[in-house]
């Protein structure tokens, strides 16, 4: 636990500041909220928009924001907190406790927090959450009773805050790195496992009373051995401790790396949502989900999103249970038989449904909120501006557009230029595919078709693509700490997990393509084999994987360049655009192929056809190594006069294509060395046709 120091940081975005000093705690529930969405570079985007959905009058958890000013100081002066953090804590908590009517750390009628990290722009999974926070041996029984004698949720509940407090706190934010397999973590789930194994479960929701029970004593052995520490069993330290991971975490590697790709500067900080835990597994009248306003993949105005029943948060999107769809249009091939929310719960859909909607309305964009439903009663823990890949942004963008949400100027500057280059992403080849044979089907996460060797670690991914390789990284599910790996890979195969797991979201954010939740793969990481069936890959074999269809092939299939030209939301974007634009664009094209391509992504003609490009296919590289190798003019112009039909045929074509557009030509300029053979082979080759020696 960090200490509380006198010193507070130099703050780059004002907090109210009062006689008792500088606020770092925002208060939000219970119909009212110190923050509002415009507040998200002090409270992140996660607190900003609690505190909005409370202005709203959504149904919220009651909780606080601890701002990340705070993170800043706590880096600035040697991880201390600014002297009146702890007051304003215990203050907020005081006002939780009077609005709930139970007590933290009370022994009859106990009240417990979540923690959860909050940056002011979205890092999916890229930080720590605790759950359960304030569940001890003294709460425990009090707990029990106020849930009319439920020892199995509670249990449940308690093995989960071991099991992520001992990975956050006790293992990462001390800076604990442990061996591949033998994190805290994996260690007390291979004891879940082993159990569930040994009992014939299926799944978590199959652990008994006295299996949880035993589990929990067992994980405290565990992390006693493994981390030589025991774990906390005090309320409050259990809380500073989750405030502090949280903070570290804004500096852990895969937070650090995660900010480089996305290009978030280290001194944002992160702000930390201290909440009310409300629970989707106290039985079958309760459930967890994420959801989206629209469809994230395709950009579909369709509420789309997955739920479990009897669940928290993270079984949704950790890929432990294969999530349900939240309604019948998101019910696919695999997922027809599952039972929807609109099914099951219908009263609380519609509302869940009139809550996305005024969502949507108020932020005027896709959101992707998380919910859960305890007894019967709905509760919002998030919601945020949603990623989407390409296809998905510039269709929302558009429709938004026609429906008077959004400007024809907002959809415009609201598609990242990297979305439209996702429209250029490769797909499989049709006619190779359907002759190929499909080794194995998931479900489509990222759009595309990507061929790469397999290989099965983050590390791995990084290692073979620095050396060339594509590859394509194979894992049960991803987790944060594989983000480095995810986007070296080519594409990302999970066997586990839904359309809102974190390779999907990751993946969905980058444009990548993904498939998730495929269930037939089985994965020997010591072995570094995978098996489908009785078919058996090694690492390095390759495969191909249909993004778009979640499909996967064994071997490298051929791929096709995207068509954007057939997409008519691209070409309404494109329209929009130039009724605004104040600039033309012209291209770089060496060929007739690439000035018909250019032209159909509207080039207005070519700044820079470089001829010599025009010379390094097979046969004309040949001619133009016989030109400079060449002892007499007459062998020069002999060469050339190889060289001539085909660059004169590349110049027609270019002309055609361009249809009377400007065309700048660099005639022939490069160091000549570039046109020279480098291989022994290549050398022996040229002297062959040549008829001189080597």
């Amino acid at each position: 636990m960090a200490k509380v120091s006198d010193k507070k940081a130099t703050e780059k975005v004002p907090s109210k500041k009062s006689s008792k000093g500088q606020k770092y705690v925002y208060f939000f529930g219970n119909g009212k909220a110190d923050g509002r969405a415009d507040m998200k570079n002090l409270l992140g985007g996660k607190g900003a928009n609690l505190a909005e959905m409370v202005n709203l009058g959504i149904n919220v958890p009651p909780g606080f924001t601890i701002t990340t000013e705070v993170c800043t100081a706590y880096y600035k002066n040697n991880k201390k907190y600014p002297a009146e953090l702890k007051t304003q804590v215990e203050s907020a908590i005081a006002t939780v406790e009077k609005i709930m009517g139970r007590k933290f750390g009370d022994p009859n009628n106990p009240l417990l927090f979540s923690v959860r990290s909050g940056a002011r722009s979205s890092m999916p999974g890229m930080m720590e959450t605790v759950l359960n926070v304030g569940l001890t041996t003294k709460t425990i029984p009090g707990l029990i009773k106020k849930t009319g004698g439920n020892e199995r949720f509670v249990y449940d509940a308690y093995r989960r805050l071991m099991m992520m407090y001992s990975d956050v706190v006790m293992e990462k934010a001390a800076g604990i790195e442990p061996a591949e397999g033998q994190a805290i973590r994996q260690r007390l789930e291979h004891e879940m496992e082993t159990l569930k194994h040994n009992k014939g479960y299926k799944t978590d929701l199959d652990l008994q009373v006295d299996d949880l029970k035993y589990l929990c004593d067992r994980f405290k052995e565990i992390i006693k051995d493994t981390l030589g520490k025991e774990f906390p069993d005090n309320h409050t330290d259990q809380l500073w401790g989750g405030i502090g991971a949280v903070f570290q975490s804004w500096m852990g590697k895969r937070a650090v790396s995660y900010r480089k790709i996305e290009k978030i500067p280290d001194d944002w900080g992160t702000a930390v949502n201290v909440q009310t835990m409300v629970f989707g597994n106290t039985g079958e009248n309760s459930a967890t989900g994420v959801a989206f306003t629209r469809n994230p993949a395709t950009g579909e105005n369709v509420f789309y999103g997955e739920w479990l029943t009897n669940a928290q948060g993270e079984d949704v999107v950790a890929g432990i249970r294969t999530p349900n769809p939240v309604n019948k249009a998101g019910k696919t091939e695999d997922t027809k038989h599952l039972p929807s929310l609109e099914e099951n719960m219908p009263k609380l859909y519609k509302e869940l449904l009139a809550i996305e909607k005024k969502l949507e309305r108020h932020y005027k964009d896709m959101q992707d909120i998380e919910f859960t439903i305890e007894d019967g009663r709905l509760w919002m823990l998030q919601t945020r501006v949603g990623k989407r890949n390409g296809q998905a942004a510039i269709r929302m963008a558009v429709e938004m557009a026609q429906e008077k949400l959004i400007s024809k100027e907002t959809a415009i500057l609201r598609v990242k230029p990297e979305q439209i280059d996702e429209l250029l992403h490769p797909s499989v080849d049709p006619i190779a595919e359907k002759k190929a044979g499909e080794l194995a089907k998931g479900l489509p996460a990222g759009p595309g078709g990507a061929a790469g060797r397999i290989v099965f670690t983050a590390d791995d991914a990084e290692a073979w693509k620095k050396k060339g390789e594509k590859v394509i990284l194979v894992r049960n599910e991803t987790s944060p700490e594989d983000v480095h790996g995810m986007h070296a890979a080519e594409a990302i195969l999970t066997a586990k997990g839904g359309m809102t797991s974190h390779a999907a979201l990751v993946a969905r954010g980058w444009g990548k393509c993904c498939i998730v939740g495929c269930s037939a793969l089985d994965i020997d990481f010591h072995k570094k084999i995978l098996r489908v069936g009785d078919k058996v890959l090694n690492e390095g074999d390759w495969i191909t994987l249909n993004g778009t269809k979640g499909r996967v092939y064994e071997g490298q299939l051929p791929l096709l360049p995207a068509d954007p030209e057939h997409n008519k939301w691209y070409k309404e974007l494109m329209k929009w655009a130039d009724q605004f634009r104040k600039i033309g664009v012209r291209t770089n094209a060496d060929t007739p192929n690439d000035a018909t391509v250019a032209r159909s992504y509207g080039a207005q003609g070519i700044g820079l056809c470089r001829t010599e490009h025009m010379f390094f296919g097979p046969d004309r590289i040949k001619a133009v190594r016989e030109m400079i190798l060449s002892d007499t003019e007459e062998g020069r112009r002999k060469a050339l006069a190889k060289l001539l039909p085909y660059q004169k045929e590349d110049f027609i074509g270019i002309f055609q294509a361009m249809a009377g557009l400007p065309v700048t030509i660099r005639l022939l300029d490069p160091p000549l060395h570039e046109f020279l053979p480098h291989t022994d082979h290549d050398i022996e080759e040229l002297a062959k046709e040549m008829g001189v020696s080597v």
